[in-house]
């Protein structure tokens, strides 16, 4: 990574103390950017990487906890981030959340959950962000999934939410253009969910169908998030980061 390919500019990243979202951080960070880091819940994580980033470049990185389904609470994430650093360059729709609704059991706390989370948090959260992001001629960055189009059997809400992010990149691309680029990351066999969803024959199986057979790494998602940061000429597009999975399921 270039070290000085997003110098002075500044980045929220949502969801971004543990897993991909700290890996995009820290990808980020590396690049140049000054990066405000929000959490929910892992205060713990988020202070650590923040002290982190920070040792290496004072003042190179704040911390912001919000629960992203109180949207009221949006537009005060983006405040928080102009009044400390000024700016605001770029946004990633990084957190989500991830599990199976069988059809006839869905509730709606489950709907709540995957499509808060999924899909109402990043548009309001990029609406919010909007006119900062149009006075810098900044970027959004949303983080999809391949299901996003090709749905998971068992997980019909996640993919339908995943969708309608991807609709919604598509959207704001136009609406925000030409001065707010908006693209997506969607990811394929990354990081396994840490509460047991898949098995290991699942996941050999699901490692099996990618065309270059072995799972990718949350740096390999954070590279993309970069280059489409800095990518000058790139709006409306989805990059599937899948090791080949989508081009062979």
């Amino acid at each position: 990574m270039n070290p000085s390919l997003l110098q002075g500019k500044v980045v929220l990243v949502t969801g971004s103390a543990r897993r991909v979202g700290s890996a995009i951080v820290r990808q980020l960070h590396q690049a140049g950017a000054s990066v405000a880091l929000h959490y929910r819940a892992a205060t713990a994580e988020a202070e650590a990487l923040a002290a982190e980033l920070n040792a290496g470049r004072p003042g190179s990185a704040i911390t912001l906890q919000a629960d992203l389904l109180d949207i009221s609470l949006l537009p005060v994430l983006v405040t928080n981030v102009l009044t400390h650093f000024g700016r605001l360059d770029g946004l990633v729709n990084n957190a989500s959340s991830f599990f199976p609704t069988a059809i006839g059991q869905i509730d709606e706390m489950a709907w709540d959950d995957l499509v808060g989370s999924n899909f109402k948090a990043p548009l309001f959260l990029s609406q919010a962000a909007a006119p900062a992001l149009r006075a810098s001629g900044g970027a959004i960055v949303n983080i999809t999934d391949i299901h996003a189009e090709r749905p998971l059997q068992g997980y019909p809400l996640y993919s339908a939410a995943k969708g309608a992010l991807l609709t919604l990149t598509r959207a704001l691309a136009v609406e925000l253009a030409p001065d707010v680029r908006v693209n997506a990351v969607a990811p394929g066999p990354i990081l396994w969910p840490d509460d047991g969803q898949f098995d290991d024959p699942e996941r050999v199986d699901i490692v099996r169908h990618t065309l270059l057979k072995r799972e990718g790494a949350p740096e390999d998602i954070a590279g993309a998030v970069a280059y489409l940061l800095s990518a000058a000429y790139v709006t409306g597009q989805v990059i599937n980061v899948d090791g080949g999975r989508t081009a062979y399921l």
